[in-house]
C-alpha cells in the first residue's frame, strides 16, 4: 500500500482504467481444479466412507479411525476452552440469536378478492449441512453464524463437517449450538458426502459454509446435479471498501483495512476519500500498524491488490462504491446515515467511527456469511430465510370461483391452453346449475 501506484486519483483515469482498478483478484477456478473436484465427488459417490478415508490420508495426512465425533468428545471440548472465551461465545450467541429471531417472517393470509384466499407459509428445511474450514484460522465463529439461524428456522437435522483434526473451539461452539452430528471430513470430499451421503455421513438438503477454491467448486458441481444438495452461495475471498471524509480517523481506517487483509492472499481492501491529506495519513498509519501484526505475508499480498482512491467529493465515493458492490462497507464520515441513504449495493454496512468490521464478524448480531465478488447487487446476507422454504396456498369458495372464472377463462384462452380453461369452466357450469353454497 505504501507504493505510490496504490494511491489513485479517480478523475485522472479513463473509463477503462477505472473499471480495471475495481477488478477483484482472479479466482482460481481453472480446469485443473474442476477436474480434481469432479473425480473426488465421483469417488465419494461410488466408494463412500472409504473414499473419505483415502482423501483424508492424501490431503490431511491423517488416518481417521472414526469419521463421526462422539458426543462425549463434543461435550469434553469444554474442558479445553478458557472461561473468558466461553463467556465471549455466549455473548456472541445471544446477540446473533436476538438479531436472527427478529427476522422470522409472518405467514401471509389474505383474501385477494371476495372468496379467493391466498396464503404464504414458511417451513424449515428438513436437513442442512454446515462446512467449517480449517487452516491458518479456526473459524469457530462461523459455527454460530450458521447453526443459530438454522435452529431458529426449525431445521430438524444439522450436520457439521470440518477437516481433521477438528479444533476444540469448533467442537465447543457446536456444543453450545446443540449440534451433535459432527464428522471429521474436509475439502471437496466433505461437500460430496453431504450432497450424496455415505455409510456414515447423512445426505442433507442444503449445504452452507465457506471454503477454499476446491470447496467452492465442489459446491458448484453438486448443486448442478439433479439429486445433489442445494447450496447457500458461491462466496469468494473477503473484501472491504471504506468511504471516509476529512473528519475520519486515519488510525481506525488503517486498522480496518488490515483486519480484512489478514483473511487471505486473495482478499481486497479499498479506501475511497475526497481528502488527499487523509489518504496520506492512512498510508502512514498502515506502515506503523503492519509491523505489529503476525499474518504479515497474507497482508502484504492483499495490499498489492488494494488501492486508496482519491475522489472529487463524497458523491463520487458513493457512485464508485455502488459500482464495486462490496461485501463489507464501512462509512466513516461526519454523517454516515446520510451516505447510507444513497447506498444501493453492499452486503454488510458499518456506520461511523465506532463500528469496526470485526464487530460484524463476531458478535454484533448480524451474519458474517455474505455475498462477495460484486454479488451484493442481487444477493443478500445469510439469514433465517435461507434455512426455510415458502409454500403457497390458495382456497376458493364456490362464490369465489364464479367471481374469478371469467378472468381465468380469458387468460387461459389467450395462451391457447384449452385444458386450463376447461378445468375452470366445468366447475363454473356445475355451480350455475346449483346453489352457490354447495
Amino acid at each position: 500500500m505504501t507504493d505510490v501506484k496504490n494511491l489513485i486519483f479517480w478523475n485522472k483515469l479513463n473509463s477503462h482504467d477505472q473499471k480495471k482498478i475495481l477488478c477483484r483478484p482472479v479466482l482460481q477456478t481453472g480446469g485443473k481444479i474442476k477436474k480434481v473436484v469432479k473425480k473426488i465427488i465421483k469417488d465419494v459417490q461410488c466408494f463412500g466412507d472409504q473414499a473419505i478415508q483415502n482423501y483424508s490420508i492424501l490431503f490431511d495426512k491423517i488416518r481417521i479411525k472414526d469419521l463421526q465425533v462422539s458426543k462425549g468428545e463434543i461435550s469434553e471440548s469444554s474442558y479445553d476452552i478458557s472461561k473468558k472465551l466461553k463467556n465471549a461465545i455466549l455473548i456472541a450467541k445471544k446477540n446473533i440469536t436476538s438479531f436472527h429471531e427478529a427476522q422470522m417472517s409472518s405467514n401471509v393470509d389474505i383474501e385477494t378478492q371476495s372468496g379467493v384466499r391466498c396464503q404464504q407459509i414458511y417451513l424449515p428445511l428438513n436437513s442442512i449441512g454446515i462446512y467449517i474450514p480449517s487452516g491458518t484460522a479456526t473459524l469457530f465463529s462461523t459455527v454460530l453464524m450458521l447453526a443459530i439461524p438454522a435452529q431458529i428456522a426449525g431445521c430438524k437435522q444439522i450436520v457439521l463437517c470440518s477437516p481433521p483434526p477438528i479444533s476444540k473451539k469448533i467442537l465447543y461452539a457446536s456444543n453450545v449450538c446443540g449440534i451433535d452430528k459432527i464428522f471429521r471430513v474436509g475439502g471437496a470430499q466433505a461437500i460430496a458426502a453431504l450432497a450424496f451421503g455415505t455409510e456414515t455421513v447423512p445426505k442433507v438438503d442444503k449445504i452452507f459454509g465457506p471454503g477454499n477454491a476446491y470447496v467452492t467448486e465442489a459446491k458448484r458441481q453438486v448443486s448442478s446435479v439433479f439429486n445433489g444438495s442445494s447450496i447457500d452461495m458461491l462466496a469468494g475471498p473477503s473484501e472491504l471498501l471504506i468511504i471516509a471524509d476529512k473528519y475520519a480517523n486515519a488510525d481506525f481506517i488503517a486498522s480496518d483495512l488490515l483486519s480484512q487483509a489478514e483473511h487471505g492472499t486473495s482478499s481486497q481492501v479499498i479506501l475511497l476519500t475526497p481528502c488527499i491529506k487523509l489518504a496520506h495519513k492512512v498510508i502512514i498509519a498502515l506502515n506503523q500498524q503492519i509491523k505489529t501484526l503476525s499474518r504479515l505475508l497474507e497482508i502484504e499480498a492483499v495490499l498489492k491488490n488494494s488501492v486508496i482512491i482519491v475522489t472529487k467529493d463524497l458523491s463520487e465515493c458513493i457512485n464508485i462504491s455502488n459500482m464495486y458492490a462490496p461485501e463489507h462497507l464501512i462509512i466513516q464520515t461526519q454523517e454516515p446515515r446520510t451516505i447510507l441513504n444513497h447506498i444501493l449495493n453492499a452486503s454488510s454496512v458499518f456506520l461511523g467511527a465506532w463500528s469496526p468490521e470485526s464487530a460484524g464478524d463476531y458478535a454484533s448480531g448480524t451474519n458474517h456469511v455474505l455475498p462477495t465478488y460484486g454479488k451484493s447487487n442481487v444477493d443478500s446476507a445469510l439469514g433465517v430465510a435461507d434455512f426455510q422454504k415458502r409454500i403457497l396456498v390458495q382456497e376458493l369458495t364456490s362464490e369465489g370461483l364464479l367471481n374469478i372464472a371469467n378472468t381465468l377463462e380469458i387468460l387461459s384462452s389467450e395462451e391457447k391452453l384449452q385444458a386450463h380453461k376447461h378445468a375452470v369452466k366445468i366447475r363454473a357450469d356445475f355451480l350455475k346449475g346449483k346453489k352457490y353454497d354447495r
